[in-house]
């Protein structure tokens, strides 16, 4: 069996929305629903928590102690190294990459990517491959172990090593890629959290919803009944990553 590990990335350093990951959400920490939801794929044998070495983000050591949570501290702007040594101490042969602003992840979708993957033979799978088709807040990729010691190798700009993957996914040449998208285009609809607007709009989404064992259908039939609620972060602009 392919041992599959599932690797959150997290800090408290958000330029937007300062500890964002220690913010309430339905009486738990937002990394926590992260954790959790994650910890449901049924591809995943192990979730870890990779945040960074400053002395900021002890919070997040201490609330991945408190709840049982494996952990890895690295790098803060060489997000890709902090990958490679959290695959490496967890010994991973595939990595999943999830993003601790997404509490509306659905286990589910992380399957359908790790699935996709192995189906397909790729080197990575990804749902947020261009043309991105889910809502923002749902990407999740997964890659092999070598894959990512490929570009841990081979990547030279800081700027992208910031972002983990750009090398792998930039380069279709060097690397077997396969999309994953939705039968529907869906990329309107913005549920990752990074200012005060994205929290407000989750917020009402789990409160709607009542818990966390809700998937992404069900979010977005939320959504949709209340047509209002898509203009609360409407005009936030996304973050990019350099070309």
């Amino acid at each position: 069996m392919t041992r599959t590990v599932a690797i959150i990335q997290a800090r408290t350093g958000s330029t937007r929305l300062p500890g964002k990951v220690l913010e309430p959400l339905l009486g738990a920490p937002l990394l926590a629903r992260v954790v959790e939801r994650t910890r449901r794929a049924r591809t995943v044998d192990e979730v870890v928590v990779a945040t960074t070495r400053l002395a900021a983000d002890d919070a997040i050591e201490a609330l991945a102690q408190a709840s049982g949570w494996a952990i890895v501290r690295g790098s803060e702007t060489d997000l890709l190294d902090r990958y490679l040594a959290a695959a490496r101490a967890h010994a991973a042969e595939v990595v999943v990459r999830i993003t601790s602003d997404c509490p509306l992840i659905d286990p589910a979708l992380v399957d359908d990517v790790v699935r996709a993957r192995a189906a397909s033979g790729a080197d990575y799978a990804g749902n947020s491959l261009a043309p991105r088709t889910y809502p923002r807040g749902l990407e999740v990729e997964a890659m092999t172990r070598e894959t990512l010691e490929r570009a841990g190798a081979e990547d030279t700009d800081p700027a992208w090593r910031e972002h983990a993957t750009p090398y792998i996914y930039r380069h279709p040449e060097l690397f077997r890629l396969a999309r994953v998208a939705s039968p529907e285009d869906l990329s309107d609809h913005r549920w990752c959290v990074d200012t005060p607007a994205d929290l407000d709009l989750v917020r009402r989404i789990y409160g709607a919803l009542g818990n966390d064992r809700f998937g992404w259908r069900e979010a977005l039939d939320v959504v949709r009944a209340h047509p209002d609620w898509a203009r609360i972060n409407r005009d936030v602009e996304q973050k990019t990553v350099p070309p």
